[in-house]
């Protein structure tokens, strides 16, 4: 009888308890849920979906140097979100090659034994797994 009762309570915590988090779940709160609560895609489209792309391969994207990317705000925006995920950079995503910005990379470049030149190298693009 002890067994039995055991048993349930042990289901019944098992039941109670949150279900893990799989590939159609997020923390993010502005992702898109249907009814169940499951990430999904939108319903309809976006005028971003059938913009021109900026560059045609992704090699033409990946041979462009570090002082071009610096001036995109969308890599920089990239940048430093690698960079707080590893720890290096605590300021806000806006963007802007910033001295913050310049800071964090020569930390970088000083913890993985590189040139310390504060630019935004390959080495550094790679240690940050960027393209």
């Amino acid at each position: 009888m002890k067994r039995l009762l055991a048993l349930t309570c042990l289901l019944l915590a098992a039941a109670a308890a949150p279900a893990p988090a799989g590939i159609f779940s997020s923390r993010d709160p502005l992702a898109q849920y249907d009814e169940w609560g499951r990430l999904h895609q939108s319903p309809s489209t976006g005028p971003t979906d059938f913009e021109r792309r900026r560059y045609h391969t992704r090699l033409t994207y990946n041979m462009q140097s570090g002082r071009k990317l610096m001036n995109d705000p969308a890599y920089v925006g990239a940048l430093q979100v690698a960079l707080r995920r590893t720890g290096y950079y605590c300021g806000s995503i806006d963007g802007v090659f910033s001295p913050e910005v310049i800071e964090a990379i020569t930390r970088l470049q000083k913890n993985h034994s590189m040139r310390v030149t504060g630019n935004l190298s390959l080495a550094v693009r790679r240690a940050l797994h960027l393209p």
